[in-house]
């Protein structure tokens, strides 16, 4: 669908200016973001609500939720047909957000198996409030964004983990080989909205603004078919919860900088670098204290004041070299790769090499973009060998019987003598995978399959 001007302008008219912003508002939103085309854009400087709804941003901030995807809130309506919903109900939703009658619906509770063993608890709004959030973000981060810590690298524009690891090599390189290494105890479901509010209220004026965060921080969550209330926390799945987060530990980031520490934070996730560990235990006293202030409570158990070689952060680590310290990919994401190769490529699965080689295209670039900081070429060589290994015995296992075995090979350009040998250890796959096979089926061979590369 296509959204045209809104309905007071004529064909023909040029796009009237947004009050106070100076921008020619678009002709026509080519989208199917029904919001869009009621918003209106006579809103002043002050007014962060009027500018969230204004049609320009809310068409913005649909084309992000519909690329967002995700699945339906509490009301059961997708992205699709909310937007179906939204071309007659846009303008009464409009209408209650800026009187201030808007109520938010409860999210919907989500659990997702963590890594590390354990569930985390995603609550998901509904796609209307996705998206109204998602416009009030729009119009707050590029004001509030600028005044947070430069070593806060989670959820901001223009950074990344990356740039949290980058820095972190820094200062180890620079000398400072113990790690304070904090982690926050169920950090999202901990948020004391008082204090959040407290400390956005510094930082928004528009009070509308701030009585609809509230609203969406004490929306209630429906989990089994029961509805409860929310007295604590910041749901993880809406749009809004990453700066918010931010907002309440820029504290603990502006303490660190007045005591002239060394650190990096992504999100909950702080590591704070220092030359002992003496000093660590006292900087490790120093957060718990700050962030008691906030009423966060220190993960004891995954805290501590260690030596940074092979301390895991954001999935990386450091080894020492004789340059000084060397980006790695952390034991714990090594083995977790590994394990999600074994269930892509399990010999159980029925699939051929070309389906495998299509399920691996859907994981390992992802994986192997994250971690392309890492400065290991013998274990991405060695995950390559390990991997092709896997898949030569995978097409074994499908060749079964020993004649068909025979056969293939022998077409694949195998030797009579290497094709009869492999053949004739009939199902021992995996040690045959390695027998000479690696000659019949080389590198060049899964290239051409498409099979991604890790080095």
């Amino acid at each position: 669908m296509t959204l045209g001007r809104a309905a007071h302008q004529k064909p023909g008219q040029p796009g009237r200016t947004v009050a106070g912003r100076g921008e020619a508002a678009p002709e026509a939103v080519s989208d199917e973001a029904t919001p869009a085309r009621h918003a209106q854009t006579d809103c002043g400087v002050d007014d962060l609500l009027g500018q969230a709804l204004t049609r320009e941003n809310m068409a913005r901030a649909w084309k992000r939720v519909k690329a967002n995807k995700g699945s339906a809130g509490v009301d059961g309506r997708t992205v699709q047909d909310t937007g179906e919903y939204l071309e007659q109900a846009w303008p009464d939703i409009r209408t209650r957000l800026l009187d201030g009658s808007y109520r938010p619906d409860p999210v919907r509770r989500v659990g997702i198996p963590k890594s590390g063993g354990g569930t985390r608890e995603l609550g998901i709004p509904t796609v209307v409030d996705r998206l109204i959030q998602q416009a009030l973000l729009q119009v707050l981060q590029p004001l509030i964004d600028p005044t947070f810590s430069e070593h806060s690298h989670g959820f901001r524009p223009a950074r990344s983990a990356h740039g949290a690891v980058l820095e972190a090599q820094q200062y180890v390189q620079a000398g400072h080989r113990v790690v304070v290494g904090v982690d926050l105890e169920k950090f999202f479901d901990r948020v004391n909205h008082d204090i959040l509010m407290d400390r956005l209220a510094k930082r928004i004026a528009d009070k509308r603004v701030l009585r609809l965060i509230r609203r969406y921080l004490q929306a209630g969550i429906l989990a089994h078919g029961l509805h409860s209330q929310r007295f604590e926390g910041t749901p993880q799945g809406g749009p809004l919860s990453p700066l918010l987060a931010n907002v309440l530990l820029d504290e603990v980031d502006r303490e660190l900088e007045r005591r002239g520490h060394k650190f990096v934070r992504y999100a909950d996730d702080c590591n704070v670098y220092v030359g002992s560990r003496k000093a660590g235990e006292r900087v490790l006293q120093a957060l718990r204290d700050c962030y008691a202030r906030l009423a966060l409570k220190v993960n004891e158990s995954k805290t501590a004041v260690a030596p940074v070689w092979g301390r895991k952060f954001l999935g990386y680590c450091f080894w020492a070299s004789k340059d000084g310290a060397k980006r790695a990919v952390a034991t714990q994401a090594l083995d977790k790769l590994r394990e999600r190769i074994r269930q892509l490529t399990r010999r159980t699965r029925g699939r051929s090499l070309e389906q495998l080689a299509e399920d691996l295209k859907g994981y390992v670039p992802g994986w192997k973009a994250y971690f392309r900081l890492a400065q290991t070429p013998k274990v991405m060589r060695e995950l390559d060998e390990w991997l092709r290994h896997r898949l030569r015995a995978v097409q074994l296992k499908q060749w079964r019987r020993g004649t068909t075995m025979f056969r293939e090979l022998c077409k694949l350009g195998a030797s009579v003598d290497l094709a009869a040998r492999i053949a004739g250890n009939g199902r021992r796959w995996w040690r045959n995978s390695a027998m000479g096979l690696n000659r019949v089926l080389p590198m060049a061979f899964f290239d051409r399959l498409g099979v991604p590369r890790f080095s």
